[in-house]
């Protein structure tokens, strides 16, 4: 298997492509550990529910169907967020992660750091169902 440098990530939010905007993703796949110990037997768990989280730098840009447009309204509710290691078809090699229903609890329109600097947005989505498809 080969070693691959995420260049090409692919992210949509919303239905809006931001791969363009994107500079950063981390994705967090987790299901609870529930204690499942029983008298006289050692320390057990069963898997709960789904805790997935996601974690987003774009790069701000103000225009129509771009980074602002698309989160702002975002903020308090939840979307679908669908994210591949390239902009590739899906494949074995190049699976289609799909978080569905991840909330996004808040939002830094300006994030402006010295003059002249980008203004780099950071988002975290939490919660939601995560699937994942390889064809």
């Amino acid at each position: 298997m080969a070693i691959i440098a995420f260049k090409d990530v692919s992210i949509t939010i919303n239905s809006v492509d931001l791969s363009d905007r994107a500079n950063a993703a981390t994705l967090t796949y987790e299901i609870e550990a529930q204690d499942a110990t029983v008298m006289g037997g050692n320390r057990a768990s069963v898997g709960g529910i789904q805790n997935n989280t996601l974690e987003v730098t774009l790069y701000q840009d103000f225009a129509a169907s771009e980074v602002e447009a698309t989160i702002f309204p975002l903020v308090g509710t939840t979307t679908t967020i669908v994210l591949k290691p390239t902009s590739s078809a899906t494949s074995a090699t190049n699976p289609t992660y799909t978080l569905t229903g991840a909330f996004l609890s808040s939002h830094t329109p300006i994030a402006a750091g010295d003059v002249g600097s980008t203004s780099p947005v950071s988002l975290s989505f939490t919660g939601g169902s995560l699937v994942k498809t390889t064809s």
